[in-house]
């Protein structure tokens, strides 16, 4: 391919006329205060506090570069990216002559230092580490097209070919322990995680509580599984930084397990309600039995026993009517007789990042209903609705769909989740119905395609390609913009691994990209 120059004027100087300026990042507490230790960093000067933070504390390889220990530029990032990209397509042929994978480099190094573009996050934290640094880390499990043989190989490295992709669909088979089931996809959802990616799954084919086991005895249930998972992923900080992995479960309106999975994030909303409540009613109740017995010498027993004592008797009550059990209260009572005035107790709040939330379950996803145009009829016309088992077949149970609708709108109402993925609709507007359905999406929605395969992603930023005095928007620069950045995005499918031999294979054979703005 050709490539003209529009941005950088002047070959080798994608930076020429820009100004760059050292910063300082702070790295700061989820309660707003300043943690430990702050970043320096040299950035465009344009550029705001906000992108600086996100730049320093998240993009910068900040850890185990050969010479140098970390990166402190903007210029070592854009080089990195723009730097593999090019290489990569010089391999492979994109361009026709060595002066175009000049200006090819030149343009996108450009577009990146202006904001006028951005790659999803993964690029930023995987993408270009062994072409500029030589890193390398020891095989994670990835898979790759080898472009020469056609075939599926298994990687031995890292950051050879890059994890650059964000989005991810993978399935599932009811299985527990093999290859493609339950605990397989944790791991390859472990793997995504650690590189930045999100992932999204249907459980939809997984049994339900209650349904037989081959060898005897009957399942534990999908919701058991899901907070396996659930809890896997809140173990893993994204792109190994601060980010929380992005995770999307979804399952279809006719699955046995269909009202707990709906209720699953309302009830556990309730659950941190009650342990903020409840931990700070416990703490303000016992510590009233102790001040109904301060002063108290530890001879004088008479003091200790509600029945002469009317002060302990009324904190004793109000303890009871908060629900406090009475070990508790007797341990309190007990704790006085040897000297103690007051305790201290673990109490919770509804901060997100608390303790609270930590405890329960089904914080760590993004939950959604797949739903039919037949089950949005049925509840027009108030008809019943029925759960088919996975194992068999048959009706588990029928319903009244308006019931079902009830639980989906109060959740939702309630917590936020679950969404709707209108499942007939999607279906109805696939591009290769040929080669499956689409049954699920990545954990944002805006990639909805086959089961196994991933999309990778970049932004324009229109206001860039806008003058504010003139009124005109940019076309030929916005078009030149398009086709530099859908070719980054090719190239990011020619270099890439993948969590699976399956995603990889077919990754490659429908190479899916994602150009937003």
């Amino acid at each position: 391919m050709k490539f003209e120059r529009y941005f950088a004027k002047t070959k080798g100087q994608p930076y020429e006329g820009l100004k760059f300026v050292e910063r300082i990042s702070e790295l700061r507490n989820s309660d707003g205060s300043k943690a430990s230790h702050s970043i320096k960093v040299a950035i465009p000067e344009s550029w705001s506090q906000v992108a600086t933070d996100i730049m320093a504390q998240k993009y910068l390889r900040r850890a185990g570069i050969p010479g140098i220990e970390s990166e402190t530029d903007t210029r070592q990032v854009f080089h990195r990216l723009a730097g593999c990209w090019t290489d990569w397509a010089e391999r492979f042929g994109y361009f026709k002559t060595s002066e175009d994978a000049q200006v090819f480099y030149d343009e996108v190094c450009y577009m990146l230092a202006h904001q006028m573009a951005a790659p999803n996050s993964p690029q930023w934290f995987n993408t270009g580490l062994y072409y500029a640094y030589g890193l390398k880390g020891h095989g994670q499990g990835h898979y790759y097209v080898d472009p020469e043989s056609n075939k599926v190989t298994k990687s031995q490295s890292a950051y050879e070919r890059p994890q650059p992709h964000a989005c991810f669909i993978q399935s599932v088979r009811d299985d527990l322990v093999g290859e493609g089931g339950i605990m397989d996809l944790w791991t390859k959802e472990a793997r995504l995680f650690k590189y930045g990616s999100g992932t999204g799954t249907n459980f939809s084919n997984i049994r339900a509580e209650g349904e037989k086991l081959s060898g005897g005895g009957v399942s534990s249930g999908l919701m058991s599984f899901l907070k396996i998972g659930d809890k896997a992923a809140g173990a893993i900080k994204s792109g190994g930084t601060t980010r929380r992995a992005a995770k999307m479960v979804v399952l279809d309106v006719d699955h046995p397990d269909i009202f707990e999975f709906v209720d699953w994030k309302a009830v556990e909303e309730q659950k941190v309600a009650a342990l903020v409540a409840g931990s700070k009613a416990m703490e303000k109740a016992l510590n009233d039995i102790l001040a109904s017995l301060s002063g108290t010498e530890k001879e004088q027993s008479d003091q200790f026993d509600p029945k002469k004592n009317q002060k302990l008797k009324e904190a004793i009550k109000k303890a009871r009517q908060y629900f406090i059990p009475d070990n508790y209260i007797q341990r309190t009572i007990d704790l006085a007789k040897q000297g103690v005035t007051s305790l201290k107790m673990e109490t919770y709040n509804t901060d997100w990042n608390s303790k609270a939330y930590s405890t329960v379950s089904g914080q760590n996803s993004n939950n959604s209903v797949r739903v039919s145009n037949a089950f949005m009829r049925a509840i027009e016309e108030n008809k019943e609705w029925d759960l088919i088992s996975r194992t068999t077949g048959k009706v588990h149970k029928t319903v009244q769909a308006k019931d079902l609708w009830e639980k989906i709108t109060f959740a939702a109402w309630a917590s936020a989740d679950p969404g709707m993925q209108f499942d007939t609709t999607i279906n109805e507007w696939h591009t290769c119905p040929e080669d499956g359905a689409i049954r699920a999406s990545n954990p944002c929605s805006e990639y909805m395609f086959l089961d196994d395969t991933a999309c990778n992603l970049a932004s324009l930023n229109l206001i860039k390609f806008y003058d504010p005095k003139s009124g005109n928007f940019d076309v030929k620069g916005f078009r030149h913009a398009c086709r530099i950045w859908t070719i980054v995005l090719d190239i990011s499918v020619q270099m890439a691994q993948f969590p699976s031999k399956e995603i990889a294979l077919k990754s490659w054979e429908f190479r899916t990209l994602g150009l937003g703005y």
